[in-house]
């Protein structure tokens, strides 16, 4: 039978929802660089053959020697990871180990100057944007390029460290702020494990003025997408087009929505500028993750490409809205398997599915407009009436991993916290997509008020 290792650190899709998809394709045997999760434990623990727990495991050369002799011990099959911070250790590995992976192009599917570099180079639409080391060259970044700008860590993930900027003297602030972050970032597991010193590897980049308009039929989306998809053998292979509902200041991700109600044209449109800006970061094989911004004119820049899947909920969405299984098709690409890829990316849903429309919903400390809560109730889902929040025939269901522990005070929003903020995270289905669309806002809008109800009973 296959052996498969994976290598466990904070992040990506719920481990109930991934371990047994990969543990369908051969023995799964864990070597886990962080403290596992306790949330849901018995739900995924069945489906590993071995654990192995490292408490101080090392960084850079030496975590890509501990992999690899971890790998050879087991006679491991195919290596992988779903976190974005350990997917430059775990290429190096595979590719040590002569087994498939990302290959060398994952550094610049993890730098972000790198890769907006060879996207500049390949003729892809990206904003501008400048690498900036220093507060100084911050300050001069201010003054070149057009407002409001972004700053954020080269080398992130989930939207942490991520701030917005209006004019030089934003400059010192901004500077001591995301250091501010980053330290708080690494406190939870959320940095880079391969890379050295990379606090200091920053950018700065000019936020393309997005719009819907000429894009969507329907009011209510943001003004950005996902497109999921996998590389096998140097070949991409677009899965989907996940919608997105508006982010919150700055750009903390509350929803991604599946299926994208864009028209086809469009959203073959997007697939083309996705399959540009993955194929110019020479990937092998791997799973990716690409964001786009849609602008006025009916063009789009490119924010970000992941070599690996889109975290939360996002592959459970397309399985229950399309009947695709990504993960399990990744697997079975490392392990050297023939794998029938769809012919083509699906755009509507033709009855494959079990769901008319899903969404992974993080609720934070704020509405859907972005207007943080006026007050601090105590975090107690389980004692909210959900279902008076949703829609006939709609549901919900929580994700123990991204749960806030019940019983505490809800914290205070923090706009440069990203995904810090999250109280939870939750699996909203629906008949249709403007039924979920609707659900999504009603939870944001609503779930304050529900729990000072709750509290009250």
């Amino acid at each position: 039978m296959n052996r498969i290792l994976y290598v466990y650190v904070k992040g990506g899709a719920p481990l109930e929802y991934a371990f047994p998809r990969i543990a369908a394709c051969g023995e799964l045997h864990v070597l886990a660089l962080a403290p596992l999760p306790a949330a849901a434990r018995d739900a995924w623990l069945p489906s590993c053959t071995g654990i192995t727990e490292v408490s101080a495991p090392p960084r850079g050369d030496a975590l890509v020697e501990l992999i690899v002799e971890h790998a050879k011990a087991l006679g491991a099959d195919a290596v992988l990871t779903l976190s974005e911070f350990a997917v430059l250790a775990v290429a190096h590995a595979a590719r040590r180990l002569g087994l498939a992976g990302a290959g060398p192009g994952i550094l610049r599917a993890r730098d972000k100057r790198l890769m907006r570099e060879a996207w500049v180079a390949a003729g892809v639409p990206v904003p501008r944007f400048r690498r900036v080391d220093s507060e100084r060259e911050l300050s001069a970044a201010l003054a070149e390029l057009t407002p409001p700008l972004l700053l954020k860590p080269a080398w992130g993930a989930g939207s942490v460290a991520q701030l917005v900027l209006d004019s030089p003297q934003d400059a010192g602030p901004a500077w001591s702020q995301i250091e501010d972050a980053l330290r708080a970032g690494r406190h939870v597991g959320m940095d880079e494990l391969y890379a050295p010193d990379t606090d200091r590897d920053r950018l700065v980049e000019e936020i393309a003025q997005g719009s819907t308009e000429g894009w969507y039929e329907e009011p209510g989306y943001g003004d950005y997408v996902s497109v999921e998809g996998i590389v096998a053998d140097g070949v991409y292979h677009p899965l989907a087009v996940t919608a997105k509902l508006p982010t919150v200041p700055s750009f903390v991700e509350v929803a991604s929505t599946s299926p994208c109600v864009l028209p086809e044209p469009l959203q073959r449109r997007i697939e083309e500028v996705s399959r540009r800006a993955v194929d110019a970061l020479g990937l092998e094989t791997c799973g990716t993750h690409t964001e786009l911004k849609l602008l006025p004119d009916g063009q789009v820049v490119v924010i970000e490409t992941a070599a690996r899947f889109g975290g939360l909920l996002t592959l459970r969405q397309l399985e229950e809205v399309f009947g695709v299984d990504p993960l399990g098709l990744l697997v079975r690409e490392l392990l050297g398997e023939r794998v029938d890829h769809p012919p083509v990316m699906p755009v509507t849903v033709t009855g494959a599915g079990r769901v008319g429309a899903a969404a992974s919903l993080a609720v934070v400390p704020v509405d859907a407009a972005g207007v943080p809560w006026r007050t601090g109730p105590v975090w107690n889902p389980a004692a909210v009436d959900w279902q008076r929040l949703l829609s006939p025939g709609s549901t919900i269901e929580p994700v123990p991993a991204f749960a806030l522990p019940s019983g505490r005070p809800v914290p205070v929003f923090d706009p440069s916290g990203g995904s810090r903020n999250w109280l939870g995270v939750y699996l909203l289905t629906a008949v249709d997509a403007a039924t979920l669309r609707r659900d999504c806002n009603a939870v944001l809008n609503g779930l304050e008020a529900a729990l000072h109800h709750a509290a009250t009973i």
